[in-house]
């Protein structure tokens, strides 16, 4: 029996991502800084609420950085398959973080008894400012997580844009609170909780699977793309999963019992660029045997 395998490691762009989350970082330090005192000089539940979001920010950005550095590193003996799944994990423990950041100011607003919030003319521009290094921050780190293809960047990203809508809502809440609906605060904060809360849903729907190693390509298609190269009688034994950033496919090959090693290693190197090309698979392996 034959086995082909192969994967993809990119130090480059592993650095890249660590780059992203370093600067991210130093900007949530930034935004935490002016929602608390924001939070501090109003008496504002909501923007206070978002200023632990923010606290959650900053962290998972040290976290993420960590997590980057050891999912970048190629297979060892201890881990064959390498370290990308830290990364998947990561985004799993940022949702379980959210979670219970989303519940906690929920039942703190739920607790908490309405009160006005003071309005001082300085303190909405500076919020106005908190806004848009958000909108500025959602929008660059998207774009780098899709030029990188990472999970964690893309988690991040959205986090951020979940920040945008969570900022909209308090600053709204807050605004109608000084100005005598002290109530509307408390209900601002359990909207940014179920805000929290929903960006925590989808975060775990993304990191679930992966971590379970849930199908990602149809065993059906997989059959049909290694059966359209000349020589193969059989595809059969496929499974896919997900590596984090990429996707990983295994499969049984059936060939000719009197083809050379030589020719059957060639249409195994058929197979995987087919895949790539056809399917984006980056890691396969391939197991060729003869018809019998």
């Amino acid at each position: 029996m034959l086995s082909v395998g192969h994967d993809k490691f990119d130090p480059e762009r592993d650095r890249q991502v660590r780059r992203v989350i370093v600067i991210e970082g130093l900007a949530n330090v930034a935004v935490l800084a002016l929602k608390l005192v924001v939070g501090v000089s109003t008496g504002s539940l909501a923007v206070l609420g978002d200023a632990l979001h923010s606290l959650s920010d900053v962290a998972n950005n040290a976290v993420a950085w960590f997590v980057v550095r050891i999912s970048s590193q190629p297979p060892d003996r201890d881990h064959p398959y390498g370290h990308r799944k830290f990364e998947t994990l990561a985004v799993f423990v940022l949702a379980t973080l959210l979670t219970v950041l989303g519940i906690e100011l929920a039942l703190g607003a739920l607790r908490r008894e309405a009160q006005p919030t003071v309005g001082d003319p300085w303190t909405l521009p500076l919020m106005l400012g908190v806004l848009l290094i958000n909108v500025a921050l959602a929008s660059w780190e998207g774009a780098w997580a899709r030029r990188l293809r990472s999970d964690i960047l893309g988690a991040d990203a959205r986090h951020t844009f979940a920040d945008v809508l969570t900022t909209i809502v308090v600053i709204f809440g807050w605004q109608l609170s000084a100005r005598g609906y002290p109530w509307l605060d408390t209900v601002c904060a359990i909207a940014v909780a179920m805000l929290v809360l929903a960006l925590a849903f989808g975060l775990f729907r993304r990191a679930v699977p992966v971590l379970v190693d849930r199908i990602v390509v149809e065993p059906e298609l997989i059959a049909e793309i290694a059966g359209s190269i000349p020589g193969v009688r059989n595809a059969k034994s496929i499974r896919s999963r997900s590596t984090g950033h990429s996707s990983a496919v295994d499969l049984v090959v059936t060939v000719d019992s009197d083809m050379t090693t030589e020719e059957a290693h060639a249409i195994a190197d058929e197979i995987e660029d087919k895949l790539r090309n056809e399917l984006f698979i980056e890691d396969t392996t391939i197991h060729i045997e003869p018809d019998r």
